[in-house]
């Protein structure tokens, strides 16, 4: 009877296993080829990333890339100087192998550039007086590795640090409530290196938005709620944002499951 018992468990564990397979998604090496979409010449080096498994891959001198995905994920090209695109794998892109992935350039409308907003002379002690100060300070917290940008030289700034720290229920749960899926997927965007040449190259918070299916202002009251500084959020490159978000959201998390 214990041996007939055992058997049947097994068996149930078979067949839950095997249906687990079927569910799975069918990941597959998916092979395409990207082009400029007005001179149907290959370009080299264009960013392509899975925004479903957050992994990434580059072009090569053919315009040809491989990359793992499976039907319905969502693949986001991005090249400078050309509009960035996202497309859905279908089941014929994998049948016939020979996609064809256009590209725009973009146009820029190039406006007046003011070369000297400061009125520089080029006498060192003259030119400091006349250079605007960053008074965006940072304050360490005992007990936490990362220090925090208060944006603001107040009296009140120490205290608004310790309150975003001490109470991120009241201040983050709802910006980081929106998308806890997206949020969970910070390390992998971290650890996933063509990714992180992406984000080092970029200024515009695009690919995050795209990445963490986050509007781009939500973004930003994420790193003010923070303490970012104004500076920190509108100068840093995307990569600095990403580890910026994912270190706020990892104290966030320690610091909510001890309330």
């Amino acid at each position: 009877m214990k041996r007939t018992f055992a058997l049947l468990l097994t068996c149930i564990a078979m067949a839950a296993f095997g249906q687990d397979d079927q569910e799975s998604p069918n990941t597959r090496e998916f092979e395409a080829v990207v082009v400029n979409a007005q001179t149907d010449l290959p370009l080299e080096s264009v960013h392509v990333i899975n925004l479903n498994q957050v992994v990434g891959t580059i072009t090569n001198s053919k315009g040809e890339f491989s990359i793992s995905a499976a039907v319905n994920d969502t693949l986001y090209f991005s090249y400078l100087g050309f509009k960035s695109q996202k497309i859905r794998v279908t089941n014929d892109m994998f049948r016939f192998r020979d996609t064809r992935i256009s590209l725009t350039e973009l146009a820029y409308a190039l406006e007046e550039v003011i070369v000297q907003p400061y009125q520089l002379t080029g006498f060192l002690e003259i030119d400091v007086k006349n250079l605007p100060i960053n008074t965006a300070y940072q304050y360490s917290i005992s007990g936490l590795s990362k220090s925090y940008e208060a944006g603001s030289k107040s009296p009140s700034a120490v205290t608004k640090v310790l309150g975003a720290i001490l109470n991120p229920a009241d201040l983050l749960r709802n910006l980081f409530g929106k998308k806890p899926q997206q949020m969970r997927k910070l390390r992998q965007m971290k650890e996933d290196d063509r990714i992180r040449d992406l984000l080092a190259a970029k200024f515009d918070r695009e690919t995050l938005t795209e990445l963490l299916q986050l509007e781009k202002v939500d973004i930003e009251d994420i790193l003010s709620n923070c303490n970012y500084s104004k500076s920190f959020i509108t100068t840093a490159n995307d990569l600095q944002i990403l580890d910026a978000i994912s270190s706020c959201y990892e104290e966030f998390k320690v610091l909510n499951r001890q309330k």
